[in-house]
């Protein structure tokens, strides 16, 4: 079931203060000369509702060319959640800004990527800030001092800003005192760093579970026993199988009925998903990467011997296991002793599966493009991140589903 957009996207979280989202930045994979392509695309995207699906219906701005932005805006306009990210360039185009205001008089919403532009310095972008609803600032170019007297100008002017390119934990630190509406930047998927790690009685006991299942090599009765006295794991774990993105053609009624249908190193892997999502102190946004990752992984190592992919889930799922767990990847190695394989690929990137894990993370960052790899890497690529953020959702709100009886 996976959604069908024939342009490769990314979408990019914005946080809140409590690490909630704000909205998505939708971010769209372009080769030059294909702007055509692209419009089309877009269009294409919003019309048949594939857009709205992958950001689950929040709040979402496309950042695409403001030059491209169709004649007639009333595809934009009757998708209220879609707004679009405009650069300061536009502010000295008259006819595109003649075109902005009016999409702005209909309800249009407009985030400017004022990146390290002084937004003071000219006229031209002071009628552009009087049709938008949010700045973003660029946190990797610009001092905080500067940060903090742009922000609090534009806060004072009614209009909610937003931090871009926070990319380690110092900086987040540093924005949460400033009049910000969301943050947004790689610092979520990186590791704070710490002293001196201390895993919580929760932690330890996820750890034991995950060393369990890796160590023991249990059969579907084996498995059933080891998770058999956490209820509360296991009603979210049959809830995940027989929920209706598998359409399975009978309930299964035990982990040990789920176990002989999908095999049992399927089941062990679904048991540490489900463990992960349980993680309610983390953000949501960071499960789902963390989600995300462990799908293409495993869809990218299909072509490999028998085992590889199972392996490959793991991979891709625990490569964020240090964020979610505030402790080095090393330090919670020693308590899982993980397979050479799997191991090697999290802390060095190395063994059969660290490529695959570099080829998501370069994708991430849209850093995987025709320079680099071949255009049908790409595609496929696009099909298999557009499937796991299908796959991601689903399995984390199934996970997160409250148990009613």
């Amino acid at each position: 079931m996976s959604i069908s957009i024939p342009l490769p996207v990314l979408r990019v979280p914005m946080l809140d203060r409590e690490r909630q989202l704000f909205a998505y930045e939708i971010v769209f994979h372009r080769e030059p000369g294909d702007e055509q392509h692209l419009l089309e695309s877009v269009l294409s995207t919003i019309t048949d509702g594939a857009l709205t699906r992958l950001v689950r219906g929040n709040r979402a701005f496309l950042n695409m060319p403001a030059e491209l932005l169709p004649e007639d805006s009333d595809v934009l306009l009757h998708q209220p959640r879609l707004g679009v990210v405009l650069q300061p360039g536009v502010a000295t185009d008259a006819p595109l800004m003649k075109r902005l205001q009016q999409m702005a008089e209909r309800g249009c919403q407009f985030m400017l990527d004022a990146n390290d532009v002084d937004l003071e310095s000219s006229l031209p972008l002071q009628t552009l800030l009087q049709m938008v609803q949010m700045v973003r600032l660029d946190a990797g170019r610009m001092s905080m001092e500067t940060m903090k007297e742009r922000a609090e100008y534009l806060h004072t002017r009614g209009i909610r800003v937003i931090a871009g390119q926070v990319n380690d934990h110092q900086t987040y630190e540093r924005c949460l005192e400033l009049p910000l509406q969301a943050i947004q930047g790689r610092y979520l998927l990186i590791p704070q760093p710490v002293a001196v790690p201390v895993l919580t009685a929760n932690r330890l006991s996820m750890l034991r579970l995950m060393r369990v299942l890796q160590e023991s090599n249990p059969g579907p009765v084996e498995l059933g026993n080891i998770i058999r006295d956490d209820a509360v794991l296991s009603y979210k774990l049959l809830s995940c199988v027989n929920s209706a993105y598998f359409a399975l053609p009978r309930q299964l009624k035990s982990v040990q009925q789920a176990a002989i249908f999908f095999g049992v190193t399927r089941m062990r892997n679904w048991i540490d998903t489900m463990a992960m999502c349980s993680m309610d102190d983390r953000p949501p946004e960071l499960l789902r990467a963390a989600l995300i990752r462990a799908h293409m992984c495993e869809k990218l190592a299909g072509g490999m011997p028998n085992g590889h992919s199972e392996m490959a889930f793991t991979v891709g799922l625990f490569s964020l296991l240090d964020t979610l767990m505030c402790a080095p990847m090393e330090f919670l190695l020693t308590h899982l002793r993980l397979v050479p394989e799997i191991s090697d690929a999290l802390t060095r990137r190395g063994g059969p599966f660290g490529p695959l894990l570099e080829q998501i993370i370069a994708w991430e960052v849209g850093e995987l493009t025709s320079e680099h790899v071949l255009p049908q890497r790409i595609r496929r690529m696009a099909g298999i991140y557009l499937e796991a953020t299908q796959w991601a959702d689903q399995v984390y709100s199934t996970a997160n589903e409250k148990q009613t009886n």
